[in-house]
């Protein structure tokens, strides 16, 4: 479809204000506050404060797109949002301290982490039926999985290990000692290495997904803690929470191509459809940083709720062509 069809087809131009409204909100997790903010991007400003069960942290899409899963740790359950509205639509009850959540790729697959419960638990995403629960030791953190949907790896963050599970049998394919409070993990699109942020120092480790094998390491700054992709394949930004910086690594050539200095804790993020924003939620100041991607630097910032954690900026649903 091109712009000068809509005039054609005025439902599509609900559509379209829908899909801009959807593009203009951003959800961010309070995990001290039991509640959750909805923020305008264009009014640069929380919109709405909604109570959610104890202590929510992070959230994550379905994999059809039409809705977020938003977790709470304390109260086992899931909140799920709209993802064009970000209205509540119901709860999952009895999912069991699921700190960290996520979709294989292939989207057959669900895994929570339980960082108070030090187990992770393996469902079948279809109906979240349960397949499995294995216990480790201890604080599995964050997770990544392979682009096969046969892998998923979490960080243990006590114990300083990583750790490899099978998907279809939750058999413990390998787990090694990686580093010191690993945290944030990534697997790259050549699908031959993984990187872990290693909370307790100040960079990063390349892992080779075989056998945890570390193949390299990268200074970023302290605290190294989190991922989110730019967008182009190639680079990553990544939260050092007590540098208070934000590292932009080129994996091609690992090294840091550029630095953004972020006061208050700098955690997760989520970058704008367009490109030109990062959004990065401030633990310890209880906001959330705009970041110019153009400038390299903090624009502005939001007052939410306290420990915000887990962000995600709903985007526009893809453009389908339906012109004939």
């Amino acid at each position: 479809m091109n712009w000068r069809s809509l005039a054609l087809h005025p439902i599509l131009i609900c559509g379209v204000g829908l899909a801009a409204a959807r593009a203009d909100t951003v959800i961010v997790l309070n995990s001290e506050e039991a509640s959750y903010s909805l923020l305008s991007r264009s009014a640069r400003a929380e919109t709405k404060r909604v109570p959610i069960g104890r202590e929510p942290h992070h959230l994550f899409p379905s994999p059809d797109g039409k809705e977020v899963l938003l977790s709470s740790t304390v109260t086992n359950e899931l909140t799920v949002l709209d993802a064009q509205t970000a209205e509540k639509k119901r709860v999952v009850p009895d999912i069991i301290d699921p700190y960290q959540l996520g979709y294989s790729p292939d989207g057959k697959w669900f895994v929570t982490a339980a960082y108070r419960l030090d187990h992770v638990d393996i469902y079948k995403a279809d109906g979240l039926k349960l397949a499995g629960r294995i216990f480790l030791d201890s604080l599995p953190s964050h997770l990544a999985f392979d682009t096969e949907s046969r892998t998923v790896f979490l960080t243990l963050q006590q114990s300083n290990r990583l750790v490899a599970l099978d998907l279809a049998t939750q058999a413990i394919k390998w787990n090694v000692a990686i580093g010191e409070a690993p945290a944030g993990i990534v697997m790259l699109p050549n699908s031959n290495q993984l990187l872990v942020a290693l909370t307790g120092e100040d960079g990063v480790v390349v892992v080779d997904p075989n056998d945890g094998a570390r193949k390299g390491r990268l200074r970023t700054g302290r605290g190294a803690h989190n991922f989110w992709p730019k967008g182009d394949g190639r680079h990553y930004f990544l939260s050092n929470r007590i540098e208070s910086t934000i590292s932009l690594l080129d994996t091609q050539q690992m090294k840091v191509v550029a630095e953004i200095h972020v006061p208050g804790g700098p955690d997760d993020m989520d970058i704008t459809a367009d490109g030109k924003e990062l959004w990065v939620t401030q633990r310890f100041l209880r906001k959330v940083a705009i970041i110019d991607l153009q400038q390299m630097k903090q624009v502005g910032s939001i007052r939410v709720g306290k420990s915000p954690h887990g962000l995600m900026i709903l985007k526009p649903p893809p453009a389908v062509d339906t012109a004939p």
